[in-house]
């Protein structure tokens, strides 16, 4: 049986564009970038949990041919291709004012839920991002 999930991919349409966003504005790391001559497999990691990689990547071969990779181009530009991410955070309203003041364009604004506070921000190609703060013990 599986025990842990290790990797998971969002589709971005330019890695540089998704490093400055992802490590520059967010503040993740880099965990792996290396040009596989078909590919760039580049990925990245929240700070101290290196076994929990996002792979930010281009839609294109091998994965999909031009037509397809074309079409869900466009889907994450509308922000319809349906996935998202999910971050914690301990201090979300310290985090909102961070992001605000970096730019990052906001969605939803920390709004408190039964399951603790949350807001919502997009990346420069119209993923969904999600971040929580738990509720207080």
């Amino acid at each position: 049986m599986m025990n842990a999930i290790t990797l998971s991919s969002i589709f971005v349409l330019d890695q540089d564009e998704a490093l400055d966003f992802y490590v520059g504005k967010l503040g993740f790391e880099v965990h792996t970038d290396v040009d596989l001559g078909f590919m760039r497999w580049l990925t990245i990691c929240v700070p101290g949990t290196p076994a929990r990689e996002i792979l930010l990547e281009r839609p294109g071969p091998p994965a999909h041919d031009e037509a397809t990779a074309e079409r869900i181009r466009e889907l994450v530009t509308k922000g319809a291709t349906g996935g998202w991410l999910g971050f914690t955070t301990d201090d979300i309203h310290k985090t909102h004012a961070e992001l605000v003041e970096k730019g990052v364009e906001i969605t939803q604004e920390p709004t408190v839920q039964s399951y603790g506070t949350d807001m919502a921000i997009r990346d420069p190609f119209g993923n969904a991002l999600r971040i929580r703060e738990a509720p207080a013990a």
